[in-house]
């Protein structure tokens, strides 16, 4: 019989074993440990992508523990009712976890600490999702940086802890709590026949992320700075996914591309403002909170962007029928593979925001749907910049045209190939994937023609200057 009494730890989008401060506290407390993940509202509330890939990574992270001797207690309903519950039925003394930074998860962590602790179990919160706690980056003055160039100077120097050890063996209770079975879950009936397609795209887990992690850092980190641009090319990490689950930490990333940087590898230091940048988009969601429902700046709230999401130039977009080989291709690219490559992405997003002169918040919605790697703060702050009403440097008058932008990214055609079906006499089948994965309601097929533009595109962007103009900023 064990002496010490069980330490809960809560897995939230911390779904490794390996760099995991919370599991490595709640070991060094010396009693066994069981790990939890509950399906709460934060949970529930997620789109049909995301919930998919998260069940992928759950399933994962229950067989590395089963690796070692323990265990995944899978729960639903409230954080607090779950966690009070399970602290009564085994006894636990303590319960971990790795902190979260949108408002939801931080108004409901600090309740349950709260209450645990008043109930006399010692409850702690942990870093781990980020690099650099928000609150300890500030500007000279004192402040939260608004602009990212001198966030990056001012972190990139720092010292970032060696990410820790995964543990060879957890000791486990000597009885274990009742768990739901993740299949009673259906954590992808919202995914439908999307499913089997995209499956194959999915790098899950662990043991993948770090494989993803150590081939890109090997390879194709040297090129990242200039390649990374062209979406034909595999010359991104591709670890967004593993990172927004917590499959990988972001220490373990910036270590590997440090070791990169200083065996020559050019395109480092760019792949490490990368990871800055998350760690931006991070540090705004966190003092500027309405960054993930509002304008950053409030003197766009008048601006008269449209709000119908069902109008049929948005339902076209959604579709990948704009007309707009580039865009069409990556919103087709998302369809399959449950991501978009960067560069698609900020066109895709100005296509929406000014081209057709829609609200960013219509794509916002949309993307938490259709990603596996949806980040809530990424996901934010990208949509806002692409639009102009977010943090940025740059002048908000910046209209992407996909015309160009195909041209100089995509000269050879090789992505819209990869993607866009219509008008090939031998389509790809990465490109008859699309009509394999889209809702039957859409009543789509590659034997379709392909549509004309939605919008001139000279008078696309002029319409939206003209708007930008008119208003007083």
């Amino acid at each position: 019989m064990t002496v010490k009494p069980p330490i809960l730890v809560w897995f939230r989008r911390d779904l490794r074993l390996a760099d995991h401060p919370a599991l490595c506290a709640a070991i060094e407390g010396g009693g066994p440990i069981i790990p939890v993940f509950i399906h709460d509202d934060s949970v529930a509330g997620l789109g049909a992508a995301p919930k998919w890939r998260l069940g992928l990574s759950l399933a994962s992270l229950a067989r590395d523990l089963e690796d070692r001797g323990s265990r995944l207690i899978l729960r639903r309903g409230s954080a607090l009712e779950v966690l009070r519950a399970l602290v009564a039925e085994t006894g636990a003394g303590a319960v971990h976890w790795s902190r979260l930074y949108d408002p939801q998860a931080i108004e409901r962590d600090k309740a349950v600490k709260s209450a645990l602790r008043e109930d006399g179990a010692a409850a702690q919160s942990h870093a781990g999702h980020v690099m650099f706690e928000p609150w300890t980056v500030e500007t000279k003055t004192g402040g939260f940086y608004r602009v990212y160039s001198p966030m990056w100077r001012a972190v990139k120097d720092r010292e970032v802890a060696v990410p820790l050890r995964a543990p060879s063996t957890i000791l486990a209770p000597d009885m274990w709590p009742v768990s739901d079975g993740l299949d009673d879950w259906h954590m992808g009936a919202a995914m439908v026949r999307g499913a089997e397609v995209c499956l194959p795209y999915q790098r899950v887990g662990e043991a993948a992320a770090m494989d993803r992690l150590h081939a890109f850092t090997d390879g194709a980190i040297s090129d990242y700075k200039d390649a990374r641009n062209f979406p034909a090319v595999e010359a991104t990490s591709s670890l967004s996914e593993n990172l927004t689950y917590g499959e990988v930490s972001p220490r373990q990333c910036w270590h590997a591309g440090q070791r990169a940087l200083h065996a020559g590898a050019q395109g480092a230091e760019h792949w490490l403002k990368e990871l800055v940048w998350r760690e931006f988009a991070y540090h705004l969601m966190y003092h500027t909170p309405h960054i993930l429902t509002d304008n950053w700046r409030t003197d766009w709230d008048a601006f008269p962007w449209s709000t119908d999401a069902d109008h049929p130039d948005v339902i076209a977009w959604k579709q990948g029928r704009t007309g707009e080989p580039f865009v069409d291709a990556a919103m087709r690219e998302m369809y399959v593979t449950g991501k978009m490559h960067n560069r698609a992405r900020m066109i895709v997003a100005s296509y929406l925001t000014k081209h057709l002169m829609t609200h960013w918040k219509v794509g916002l919605d949309w993307f938490a749907d259709c990603l596996t790697d949806w980040d809530p703060a990424s996901n934010a702050m990208g949509w806002q910049w692409a639009a102009g009403c977010g943090p940025d440097a740059a002048p908000y008058f910046r209209v992407f045209n996909p015309e160009t932008q195909l041209e100089k990214f995509d000269r050879d055609g090789a992505y819209t190939r990869r993607w866009i079906a219509e008008g090939q006499g031998q389509p790809q089948a990465t490109a008859l994937d699309y009509f394999k994965a889209i809702p039957r309601r859409w009543s789509l097929s590659s034997t379709s023609s392909y549509p004309n533009r939605l919008v001139d595109l000279a008078g696309g962007r002029n319409r939206a200057l003209a708007a930008y103009e008119a208003r007083e900023f």
